[in-house]
């Protein structure tokens, strides 16, 4: 008991033991409710970007002559080879390719045409379904990654549909800062300044044939000025972010700013080492969702698989920035298309009105029982409010969160709770009719009516489990609330109950039993 209300006492913040709160919900505290919707299509047009890639570089080693590869549909590609004469085997050569490096099931030749000298290539329909869903999954995963770092108390993160995710955050109050965090791509790339062609060309839409211009963000001491710094930027990755393996703020100690500080993996170090290595003197842009957040001049080769990002940040925006990257990107973009924000007020109206129904039907049950039962009412009256005191130490000791259904499973809980000693106390009345001695009725009531509880109870709890399991948002919260409340309701009326009864009838050795 001592043990429960250190738990369910906020104020008891001891340096010897855990200080726990009871978390409340949505429906409690207030705070966001988002529905995303993953665009997984955006994930198959960067598959299919990659596979352009990937077969760029594999006709360059296999010497298969070709005037360029180019989107021709929604998820093809079209070839316009050069050697007329070789045709036939160029198409052998692709296919054979095809098999080695990505398989039948994956991408196939659609059409060829001798006269024009086209091979077009296809994604196949199983694997686009399987790139969406891949890309869904991942995107649940890397939001409640993120999520997590925030520093959200018990997030609702669910699937809601095929491409749907249901976001829900109690307590949140910043909602722009979490909306951005949540939906940022943190695409990372490294990509080579192109400093070959003139850049006041391209802004006037002379772009070079693999180039493109990006901004850059000008800030000023922390406060946008609106004011941006175009870049011309050559469109090939030389890296991207999958090779992170971690990201943290640090502090410049030159200009005590924020930045920050990103590490490789193994693979990546190598990689990152080459890149240096074979473009020393020129710029690389490290872009985050096509934005150039800095391009310095490569020095040297850099070992070690460590870099940094800077660009004025705040120590928020630097924050937020280690936090995208460490959770890693989503596979496609995510959209906001249905967005509810739940008042501190509206959750004080919820607080209240679920407390007032919880006071009454405990008033109403504890009431009857002292009334109906006398002296062993008062028992179970005092079992009954230890009871709720344990649920509510449970739900503060393991970070559950109490919402709106979380209370009606109280409430289901306060009758179950004095049903127990219901059962008990008619056991007792009749044990009293035989004639038997106070202690021997005691012991005959406990011991008669607590194979009924038993079993009553544990089948009720392995149906709050199963709830448990397999629900969801409000399911879940009353499973939770429900399985505390017939564990504890088991204890105080088997146990707790018992215990009283021996110390009047044992201990002060009292003569008649008042039930």
């Amino acid at each position: 008991m001592i043990v429960a209300v250190i738990y369910v006492t906020p104020t008891f913040k001891t340096g010897w033991w855990p200080y726990k709160q009871i978390n409340l919900g949505l429906d409690l505290q207030g705070g966001m409710h988002l529905v995303l919707e993953v665009q997984a299509e955006k994930a198959v047009e960067s598959t299919l970007e990659r596979v352009r890639n990937e077969l760029r570089d594999l006709f360059r080693k296999e010497q298969i002559r070709h005037r360029g590869i180019d989107h021709s549909g929604k998820y093809t590609l079209s070839i316009q080879l050069t050697d007329p004469e070789n045709f036939g085997s160029d198409v052998e050569k692709i296919n054979d390719l095809l098999n080695k490096n990505f398989g039948s099931d994956e991408i196939v030749t659609d059409s060829t045409d001798s006269a024009t000298q086209t091979v077009k290539l296809a994604l196949k329909d199983q694997w686009v379904e399987e790139i969406q869903k891949q890309a869904t999954e991942q995107a649940l995963e890397t939001i409640r990654n993120r999520i997590d770092q925030f520093g959200v108390s018990e997030p609702d993160i669910r699937m809601q549909g095929d491409r749907r995710i249901q976001v829900q955050l109690p307590g949140v109050t910043d909602t722009e800062r979490a909306k951005g965090l949540i939906g940022k791509t943190a695409l990372l790339e490294f990509k080579l300044v192109d400093d070959e062609h003139d850049l006041t060309a391209a802004l006037n839409g002379n772009i070079p044939p693999g180039s493109q211009v990006l901004y850059q963000a000008d800030e000023k001491e922390g406060e946008k000025t609106g004011k941006t710094q175009p870049y011309l930027i050559k469109q090939r990755a030389l890296m991207t972010g999958e090779y992170l393996t971690d990201a943290r703020v640090q502090i410049d100690s030159q200009f005590n700013e924020p930045y920050v500080s990103i590490d490789l993996d193994r693979k990546g170090a190598r990689v990152f080492e080459k890149i240096t290595e074979e473009n020393v003197k020129k710029r690389l842009a490290i872009v985050l969702d096509n934005k150039v957040y800095s391009a310095p001049v490569i020095q040297e080769k850099i070992p070690g698989g460590s870099a940094r990002i800077t660009g004025s940040f705040t120590a928020q925006e630097a924050r937020d920035l280690a936090i995208v990257l460490r959770a890693g990107s989503l596979p496609a973009p995510v959209k906001i298309i249905e967005e509810r924000t739940v008042g501190p007020s509206l959750g004080r109206d919820s607080i209240h009105k679920g407390l007032m129904s919880l006071l009454v039907s405990s008033l109403l049950v504890l009431g009857f029982m002292a009334i109906y039962y006398r002296l062993s009412g008062l028992i179970a009256d005092l079992a009954l409010v230890l009871n709720i005191l344990m649920i509510a130490a449970g739900l503060a000791m393991f970070g559950a969160t109490l919402t709106m259904p979380g209370i009606a499973g109280i409430i289901l809980t306060i009758g179950m709770a004095v049903d127990n000693n219901i059962l008990i106390y008619e056991r007792i009345r009749e044990e009293m009719r035989l004639g038997k001695t106070p202690m021997a009725c005691v012991e005959a009531g406990f011991d008669r009516a607590s194979v009924t509880i038993f079993d009553a109870n544990i089948t009720t709890l392995i149906a709050a489990l199963v709830l448990f399991q397999f629900g969801t948002g409000p399911i879940k919260g009353f499973a939770v609330t429900l399985s505390l409340g017939v564990t504890a309701s088991m204890f105080t009326a088997l146990v707790l109950s018992r215990v009283i009864f021996d110390y009047l009838y044992v201990t002060k050795k009292m003569k008649t039993i008042s039930v």
